[in-house]
C-alpha cells in the first residue's frame, strides 16, 4: 500500500508524524477531531474541547480558562502545521487532513494523539503546493479559532498570532533537521512555503519572519506569561515592553 509522503516527514520528529493503519479509534478513547470544534447551542464549548482546556489548565496550574484555551489552540496548530509542512517541503506533496476522518485523543502525546485510520490521500487539486498546505491546515485552524474565540473570549487576533507562531516553530524544527541531514533544497522550500502563509491573511498581520538568522517575532502574546512560572516566550511581543521579565516559555 502506498503510504504517501507522511513517513518521510515522520523522521523529523513526533509532531511531524501521524498514526495511521487499521483499528477502532473510538474504542481507544479517540474522538473525531471535528467534535473539538463544536459548541453547544448556547455557545459553550462542547465536551471534547472543554475536557482538553480543563486538562491543560490543570497541568499548567492556571485558573484562567482563556489562558489554557489559547495554549490548546497553539498546540493543535503546531500539530496540523507540522503534518502539512513536513511532507510539503520534503516530498512536494500534502496529504488530506479532513476533520471528518482525523481522530484526536488529547490525552496522548504526539504522534499518538492523532490517528487517521488507513492512509490519507494526497491532495491534487489546483492551487499549488502553498495553497494545498494552507488548505490542509486551515480546515482545522478556522473552526477551532471560531470555537475558542466565542466560547472562551480569546481575541481572534491573539489566536492568529498563535497560529503564526506555531507555524514558525514547525519551520525552525524542520529547517534545522533538513540542514543536519543534507536536505538544503527542502529547507529552502520550507521557508518559502511558510513565508507564503505568513504573507497573506489571516496571518499577515501576526508578526515578522526573518531569514538571517531564521526567526519570528509576533505582534501579540499567547498569554503564557500568566501561567505560574511561565515567563515570556522567545517570539513574544512583550519582550520589547519595558519592565517585562525574560522568563523562558515554549508556548508563544
Amino acid at each position: 500500500m502506498d503510504e504517501g509522503p507522511l513517513p518521510d516527514a515522520a523522521r523529523v520528529g513526533p509532531f511531524f508524524a501521524l498514526r495511521t493503519g487499521s483499528g477502532d479509534p473510538g474504542a481507544e478513547g479517540y474522538a473525531r477531531i471535528g467534535e473539538a470544534y463544536r459548541l453547544t447551542d448556547a455557545g459553550a464549548p462542547g465536551p471534547v474541547l472543554r475536557a482538553r482546556v480543563e486538562a491543560v489548565a490543570a497541568s499548567l496550574r492556571t485558573d484562567e480558562p482563556r489562558v489554557a484555551a489559547s495554549l490548546v489552540y497553539q498546540g493543535l496548530a503546531a500539530r496540523v502545521w507540522s503534518l502539512a509542512l513536513g511532507p510539503a517541503a520534503l516530498s512536494g506533496a500534502v496529504s488530506h487532513l479532513r476533520a471528518d476522518r482525523l481522530w484526536w485523543n488529547p490525552g496522548r502525546v504526539a504522534p499518538d494523539d492523532l490517528w487517521w485510520p488507513g492512509v490519507p490521500t494526497v491532495m491534487g487539486e489546483p492551487g499549488g503546493l502553498a495553497g494545498q498546505l494552507g488548505t490542509a491546515a486551515f480546515v482545522h485552524l478556522l473552526p477551532l479559532h471560531r470555537a475558542i474565540e466565542r466560547a472562551y473570549r480569546v481575541p481572534g487576533r491573539l489566536l492568529w498570532g498563535n497560529a503564526a507562531s506555531a507555524l514558525a516553530g514547525s519551520l525552525r524544527v524542520l529547517h534545522d533537521w533538513c540542514w543536519a541531514h543534507g536536505r538544503a533544497e527542502a529547507a529552502d522550500r520550507a521557508v518559502e512555503l511558510t513565508r507564503a502563509q505568513l504573507d497573506h491573511p489571516p496571518l499577515s498581520d501576526a508578526g515578522t519572519l526573518n531569514s538571517a538568522p531564521l526567526g519570528y517575532r509576533r505582534r501579540s502574546c499567547c498569554l503564557y506569561y500568566r501561567v505560574p512560572g511561565g515567563g515570556l516566550c522567545g517570539d513574544c511581543v512583550l519582550r520589547e515592553a519595558p519592565g517585562r521579565g525574560s522568563g523562558r516559555g515554549t508556548a508563544g
